[in-house]
């Protein structure tokens, strides 16, 4: 875990050496707010825009070693960068451009996942919206280890507020359900 702290840093160093703006997602979000658990990469979220996202996939590329044949045409096409740092970590840089996702980004703060490192993540809140969006069996384990960890200080009203949109466009209302359940778990 320590070498995946490591090269998330280097990741993150690089985008502020930049200056873009990003956040960590996914499973190292996941050691700040839920229950730990193996992840094997590095999910950063980067604030690109739509039209520029060629120049950000570029500049990556230069810097890290593509984890697929063709990762450019990939990112583009999908919107998500499939990296490998020297140490063999895969680094998943999802390509953000929604007003939702701008503004994880501009929620996100640094925690002490080591002694001198620290990284950027997303906030809980906007881990489980994330998560509740993907919807994936994985996914919801992880919620409920969020809300268990975080039962006390989890913003619910501002969880409701930002997924409900999301889900109403994925029409799957089921996913609402399952939040209110594990909300009133967390009441506990």
């Amino acid at each position: 875990m320590i070498e995946l702290f490591e090269q998330a840093k280097l990741l993150e160093d690089f985008c502020e050496s930049q200056e873009w703006r990003s956040c960590f997602i996914g499973g190292i979000a996941l050691q700040r707010w839920g229950e730990p658990r193996l992840t094997v990469d590095a999910d950063l979220s980067l604030y690109t825009g739509y039209g520029q996202e060629e120049q950000f996939i570029d500049l990556l590329l230069a810097r890290f070693q593509p984890r697929i044949p063709d990762a450019k045409a990939f990112a583009l096409r999908n919107r998500v960068l499939l990296l490998r740092s020297q140490a063999g970590i895969g680094l998943d840089v999802a390509l953000a451009g929604l007003p939702l996702e701008q503004e994880i980004i501009g929620r996100a703060s640094l925690f002490p996942f080591l002694p001198e490192l620290s990284l950027t993540t997303c906030s809980a809140e906007d881990l489980v919206v994330l998560k509740a969006f993907a919807n994936r069996s994985q996914d919801r384990v992880d919620i409920e280890g969020v809300v268990r960890r975080q039962r006390d200080v989890l913003d619910w009203p501002a969880i409701f507020e930002r997924v409900t949109p999301l889900i109403e466009l994925k029409e799957e209302p089921e996913i609402l359900d399952l939040l209110r359940k594990l909300r009133a778990i967390g009441k506990r």
